[in-house]
């Protein structure tokens, strides 16, 4: 990480209230950005700011609750032959149909699956690895 004071005060502040949103403060933000500045959000963004704000700066100085929910991460496929095992896995875990699950195993990386408990995150992503995908956890 880097050290905070190479920062300007005004980087710093904006950047510690970002983090410090609650998810449904950060979905109001991205709809304000939207819709007054024209400005669309990376699809990940909400979740970036409402991981990072369970405690942040803001929070008065206490120490961040243990983390209980956790986002499924597919990061990438690790051998074309492996694609069509990973789409199944990934129709199996979110329900979604063939072209679906297809886009989002080659659109890499995706969120599979968001505010899941920390036993079936592992589970998910034991899955999907057996399956011949790299994941993540955040």
């Amino acid at each position: 990480m880097s050290d905070a004071s190479t920062y300007a005060p005004e980087i710093k502040d904006l950047g510690d209230k970002i983090v410090s949103l609650t998810l449904g403060k950060a979905v109001e933000l991205a709809d304000y950005l939207e819709k007054v500045h024209n400005i669309k959000p990376a699809a990940g963004g909400a979740v970036v700011m409402a991981a990072g704000g369970a405690g942040g700066a803001a929070g008065g100085g206490e120490a961040a609750p243990a983390k209980t929910e956790f986002t499924v991460v597919l990061e990438s496929v690790t051998a074309a032959d492996k694609k069509i095992s990973i789409i199944k896995v990934v129709r199996e875990i979110t329900g979604l149909g063939l072209k679906e699950a297809k886009d989002m195993v080659e659109g890499a990386p995706k969120n599979v699956k968001e505010n899941v408990s920390k036993d079936e995150a592992e589970s998910i992503k034991k899955k999907l690895e057996d399956a011949g995908a790299k994941i993540s956890l955040k």
